[in-house]
């Protein structure tokens, strides 16, 4: 069982930046992609950055240029960076692997308003 605990969260402006942090109870050293995904409200979860073992990264299209991913394996951690934030960067963000964990955390609320 895999315990994912998310922070960085906040209210920010519209054109601001937040540095997200995903701390995991076990070593990622060996799960081939770690991901951030974010759920707005009425909305599904979707997936929006992921991190491969080896460097690689890809990111989801309204994101792509902004948001920046990263993974530390030596301290189970995963970041996601965000810049030039806007309104629809708003939900609830949680970190996870490809294909998903059964296990989530309680993910760290997103806000962007003036």
């Amino acid at each position: 069982q895999v315990q994912l605990v998310e922070s960085g969260g906040g209210l920010v402006q519209p054109g601001g930046s937040l540095r997200l942090s995903c701390a995991a109870s076990l070593n990622i050293f060996s799960i081939n992609s770690m991901g951030w995904y974010r759920q707005a409200p009425g909305k599904q979860r979707e997936l929006v950055a992921v991190a491969g073992s080896g460097g690689s990264t890809n990111y989801g299209d309204s994101v792509k240029g902004r948001f920046t991913i990263s993974r530390d394996n030596v301290k189970n951690m995963v970041y996601l960076q965000m810049n030039s934030l806007k309104s629809e960067d708003t939900a609830v963000y949680y970190c996870n692997k490809i294909p998903a964990w059964r296990d989530w955390g309680q993910g760290t609320q997103v806000t962007v308003s003036s």
